[in-house]
Order: C-alpha cells, then structure tokens, then sequence
C-alpha cells in the first residue's frame, strides 16, 4: 500500500508563495509521471500540474507562470512551488501519479488558504 504524504500549506496573503512537498512510500516513484492536485470546497478535484518521469511538465493554465512542480527521485518526491498565490487558489492540496486515472490512495492533502 503507497503511502503518500503532502505538506508545506498553510495560510499565505495575496501574492505570497509556498512549496509544497508530497513523498512517496512507492519504490516504484521514478517511473511514473506524478500530478498535484487541489479541490476547493464544493468543487471537483483538479489537476494542476504535472511532470513525467523524465521531467517534462504541463500546468493547467489557471496557474501556468505562477506554480512550478519538480521532482526528486532520489527522495520519492515532488514538489510544488507556488508564488503570486491568488484567493482562488485556496483548496486543499493532493499529490498523486498519473496513469490513466489509476491513483494510489489519496493521502490528507495539505490546505492552501490565500487570504489577507
């Protein structure tokens, strides 16, 4: 059973940053594309970014030029860095792989509040 932990939310104004961390318990990491994902409250979880085992990214385009995911496979796991955070980016924050919509178990997710 992958394990898979996310931290590094918190409260933040308009226009701050932050750098979530998700780890992975899956030996398996390195070989698979990972995505962060959010959903706000009374909303369907998104995906908001992406990145292949080999590095490629792709954001969705409401945060493109704003939030920027990596990976680190050494350590089984991926990070988002998300600066001129916005109010609308508030939600609770979830990492998990990508293959054709065959996630691991959720973790808890860590909460971004975007708030002066």
């Amino acid at each position: 059973q992958v394990q898979l932990v996310e931290s590094g939310g918190g409260l933040v104004q308009p226009g701050g940053s932050l750098r979530l961390s998700c780890a992975a318990s899956a030996s398996t990491f390195s070989i698979f594309a990972m995505g962060w994902f959010r959903q706000a409250p009374g909303k369907q979880r998104e995906l908001v970014a992406s990145i292949t085992s080999g590095g490629s990214t792709n954001y969705a385009d409401s945060v493109q030029g704003r939030f920027t995911i990596s990976r680190d496979n050494a350590k089984n796991t991926v990070y988002l860095q998300m600066n001129s955070l916005k109010p609308e980016d508030t939600a609770g924050y979830y990492c998990n792989r990508i293959v054709g919509g065959m996630y691991w178990s959720w973790g808890q997710g860590t909460q971004v509040t975007v708030s002066s």
